[in-house]
């Protein structure tokens, strides 16, 4: 493992975006490129809020196993509720990773037009408070990926709300993520290799050591954000929709010193998708005769979503 300073990967703060918001969206795109990664802080997801849900997500990977599987659905791609131990494999892998983890999507009203793409949460009788906290946390997501996304617009020369249309009732997931403690010799690693499929990736929980991104030297980078901020990455369809202007970077999560390994790791991403029925078409601003359209068809992003999953091995053919 390479042990290099996260200072290499800018801390940038949101609080920036309000005083000059083209400076942060230069600031926010020139980290992407060079990393496919940023560092925010003053990110608006309140502290109390945060507390609250790591509280709550320990208590429901405390919970006994058969009673966590009740709330497993087979075959169902590990949409919502809880997803076992030892189940997603990296594409390309050859050993399934060493997490378990339960998803959060957005809800949706009766009839939406979405509700044959987007499965309704599921929700566990225990810990009482757990609904309450991630409904709100997921808004508190929301709210910041907007954010996010408009600097992201700045940066490409569109108008600052051009995502809105693609995320108003997007298809985003929050993840609770437990790797529970392992064995010294243990056979694979907490996450392989990957790149995540979506818009966006907002993560807290970072500050565990462990996530590294492969840099464009061949290297791995070890991330180290400052206590509290939070650690944004391009997924594939953005990279896509840019023609790889901005690049999903691949990352993993390596598993911890011996020392380390008796003591479990918790994160939470916010994968940031756009709605089932956004066309994935790469944008214009992004070719030039130096980079010709990479993917002349387009694809939306339901049926996108739906090819990575079959690879990671959440959706059988």
């Amino acid at each position: 493992m390479l042990d290099t300073p996260a200072a290499q990967v800018p801390a940038l703060s949101l609080n920036d975006e309000a005083a000059d918001p083209n400076a942060f969206a230069a600031a926010l795109g020139g980290s992407f490129e060079g990393f496919g990664f940023a560092v925010v802080s003053d990110h608006g997801i309140p502290r109390d809020l945060i507390d609250r849900a790591w509280a709550e997500t320990k208590k429901l990977f405390e919970l006994p196993d058969a009673e966590k599987r009740a709330y497993h659905t087979p075959g169902g791609g590990g949409a919502r509720g809880y997803t076992p131990f030892k189940t997603e494999i990296a594409k390309g892998a050859s050993q399934v990773d060493l997490k378990e983890f339960w998803h959060v999507g957005r809800e949706l009203p009766a009839g939406h037009r979405f509700a044959a793409q987007m499965s309704p949460n599921i929700w566990p009788t225990e810990p009482a408070g757990f609904k309450p906290v991630f409904l709100e946390l997921f808004e508190a997501f929301d709210r910041a990926g907007d954010r996010l996304l408009s600097a992201i617009a700045r940066h490409l020369g569109l108008a600052p709300n051009w995502f809105d249309h693609a995320v108003g009732d997007g298809n985003s997931v929050l993840r609770l993520l437990h790797y529970p403690p392992i064995p010294v010799d243990a056979e694979g690693v907490r996450a392989g290799a990957h790149e995540d499929i979506n818009l966006i990736t907002l993560l807290l929980g970072a500050e565990e050591a462990g996530l590294e991104l492969l840099g464009s030297d061949g290297k791995w980078l070890a991330i180290k954000p400052p206590e509290g901020a939070m650690v944004v990455n391009v997924g594939d369809m953005l990279q896509r929709l840019t023609n790889h202007v901005l690049p999903s970077t691949t990352h993993r999560v390596v598993n911890p010193p011996p020392e380390r390994r008796g003591v479990s790791r918790y994160s939470m991403p916010f994968f940031l998708h756009p709605a089932p029925d956004f066309l994935i078409e790469t944008l214009p601003g992004c070719i030039d005769a130096d980079h010709p359209n990479r993917y002349p068809t387009p694809i939306t992003a339901h049926d996108y979503l739906h090819e990575r999953l079959v690879e990671i091995g959440l959706v059988k053919k």
